[in-house]
């Protein structure tokens, strides 16, 4: 694809083509969530500036081309042939999950995003994921998808809080946990409620 020029005033009227042509408006869940995901797509990019942690930096500059990929696929239609995400992309954050889980203290309580500047870029990214994993849910609805575009936002998110935690403890950052009322407190005095359990941050397992 040879791009000559920015702008084509085709969309000036709220609406642009699809891969394979049509025309929809921009308000479209389909735009919509193929936007959520280059959203996220140029967030990895803030977070990878002035990144020195090669083993990081290349899984999200991995992850980045994938987006592009996952873009392609949520904004064609299946009857149409583009790149599509694949088990095999799915598979491999799953790795990579259990990998970098091995770093890390389990957790028995909600932490606060922050830490580092690129720990803390990593949680926010990893709500826009969900973001987005929220707009294919709902294009979902409507239309026929490929599904491991799905699954994989879905784990993606997971990844990008594990990978928060691991920036920040290579940081020399430590965890501050959340303290937003006394029964979360006692919960987590007794040893209960991981990430996964509440359903809330990585929502590992969801």
């Amino acid at each position: 694809m040879r791009i000559t020029r920015v702008y084509t005033r085709s969309g000036d009227a709220g609406e642009t083509s699809l891969v394979d042509g049509s025309r929809v408006s921009k308000s479209d869940l389909r735009v919509a969530a193929y936007g959520d995901v280059d959203e996220l797509n140029s967030l990895l990019g803030i977070a990878r500036v002035g990144l020195a942690d090669e083993q990081l930096d290349d899984a999200l500059g991995r992850i980045q081309n994938e987006l592009f990929v996952a873009g392609a696929d949520l904004a064609s239609p299946l009857t149409i042939q583009v790149p599509r995400i694949l088990e095999e992309h799915v598979v491999e954050m799953e790795r990579l999950i259990d990998l970098w889980l091995e770093e890390l203290e389990p957790l028995r309580e909600f932490i606060l995003p922050g830490g580092s500047q690129f720990g803390a870029t990593l949680h926010l990214a990893r709500t826009v994921a969900r973001r987005a994993e929220r707009s294919v849910v709902e294009l979902a609805a409507q239309s026929e998808i490929n599904p491991r575009a799905l699954e994989y936002l879905n784990r993606l998110s997971d990844l990008l809080f594990v990978m928060a935690r691991v920036a920040n403890k290579r940081a020399g950052v430590k965890e501050q946990s959340a303290s937003f009322s006394e029964r979360g407190k006692k919960e987590g005095e007794k040893g209960r409620g991981g990430e996964g359990e509440k359903g809330g941050q990585g929502d590992k397992g969801t």
